[in-house]
């Protein structure tokens, strides 16, 4: 191939799906096109597909914007660990991606500390059990956290078809994930134990590769493993926002990714489903379309903090310095930024929600953090809804 038509393959809009690069030029072509790109473009992963070859991807190809880092180290100043209002979205989006049914009104519930009443809000409750679970840094990734974190997010709440083993961290048994015909088949179990090892030993060594990116290669990886019967979506999401938090992107949890994700859920499955295809063609397994996916749906429409709310932020802390905010005041204000972000919100919603102060001081403060420029205020007839300007 000469090096105008490799150029030109290689700026192609189509790079990322061969069929499609076949049907513009030839087989022959792609096939050499691939040869050149596993001798000299590459870059090679210290994890196997199930043929037990390195997985690949195209670094040119996949590009993350700065600003998407930014905001992920950027986050807003609260005392608390996670945004509720972000992960009130992270568990709603999560568990409709796979078409599990969830009230919002009882994830606020469990998010706000109370307790279950039924298997669905146990599940729920597991959800959130597993979000302070990874949030905590002295949990560190190994099998056996994974374990962990698997059996209270998913494993404790399947059908007895569906459960690990008592002394298995993963299935016992094949998985195949089914469309009109069989779409994907999982691992074989028996290598279950020595590939997710290697995953485990990819998350925790240092590398050249970037760490966003990182994280979305692991986040595919457990798609394409299958090492569970059930639940592998939900970990596949947790874990990416574990290996984040552990690589200090403190913002990770104030981010619902899986809001993206729940958005463009047909690209999202369409990127699994056309790196699998690709490899068919190529006798590769290249992740970029599933990068590509990623940053284009998710990492690359992550916006920062507006500079008003930042300024405000700062206008807040001079009050608290000042002593001019109570430490009751203070919980609720941690509580709003926490729990609603930009939402609006009344008075009731705020007792309720909260928990654990009157009405009159929820009122009371209201209208001291409206006067300080902290709070704005809209009128619908006679009901005035709160909300951080």
């Amino acid at each position: 191939m000469n090096a105008g038509k490799f150029a030109m393959m290689l700026s192609d809009k189509h790079i990322t799906d061969l069929k499609k690069l076949q049907h513009k030029y030839s087989p022959s072509d792609v096939s050499e096109f691939v040869l050149l790109l596993r001798e000299n473009l590459f870059k090679t992963l210290p994890i196997l597909d199930f043929d037990g070859n390195s997985l690949v991807y195209l670094e040119n190809v996949v590009q993350v914007r700065m600003s998407s880092a930014k905001v992920l180290f950027n986050r807003p100043r609260s005392t608390v660990r996670y945004s509720l209002k972000a992960m009130e979205d992270e568990i709603h989006s999560t568990l409709s991606i796979e078409n599990i049914d969830s009230s919002r009104e009882s994830i606020r519930k469990i998010l706000s500390g109370y307790a279950p009443k039924d298997e669905s809000e146990n599940r729920l409750f597991g959800m959130k059990k597993g979000l302070d679970f990874i949030s905590d840094p002295a949990n560190r990734i190994t099998e056996e956290t994974l374990h962990l974190l698997y059996m209270m997010t998913v494993g404790d709440f399947l059908e007895d078809e569906n459960k690990l083993e008592a002394d298995s961290y993963y299935r016992q048994d094949a998985v195949y994930i089914m469309g009109d015909q069989i779409e994907h088949c999982g691992l074989p179990h028996d290598k279950l134990s020595e590939y997710m090892g290697q995953l485990v030993e990819f998350i925790r060594c240092e590398n050249e590769m970037n760490d966003l990116l990182k994280g979305v290669i692991i986040h595919f990886y457990i798609g394409y493993l299958h090492p569970y019967f059930d639940g592998n979506g939900r970990m596949a999401r947790l874990l990416h926002l574990w290996v984040l938090i552990q690589q200090g992107y403190c913002a990770a949890l104030f981010v619902p990714f899986s809001n993206y994700i729940n958005a463009t859920r047909k690209k999202y499955y369409q990127a699994f489903t056309l790196t699998e295809d690709n490899a068919k063609i190529s006798g590769v397994l290249d992740a970029t379309p599933f990068l590509v996916y990623f940053i284009e749906e998710v990492y690359n429409r992550f916006t920062p903090l507006s500079v008003a709310q930042t300024d405000n932020l700062a206008v807040y802390e001079q009050a608290l310095s000042d002593g001019l905010i109570t430490e009751k005041e203070k919980s609720l204000f941690n509580f709003i930024l926490a729990a609603y972000g930009n939402d609006e919100f009344s008075t009731k919603t705020l007792e309720k929600d909260h928990g654990h102060a009157a009405y009159a001081t929820i009122r009371s403060f209201v209208l001291k953090f409206t006067e300080l420029g902290l709070l704005g205020v809209r009128k619908y007839g006679n009901r005035n809804k709160y909300f951080v300007v």
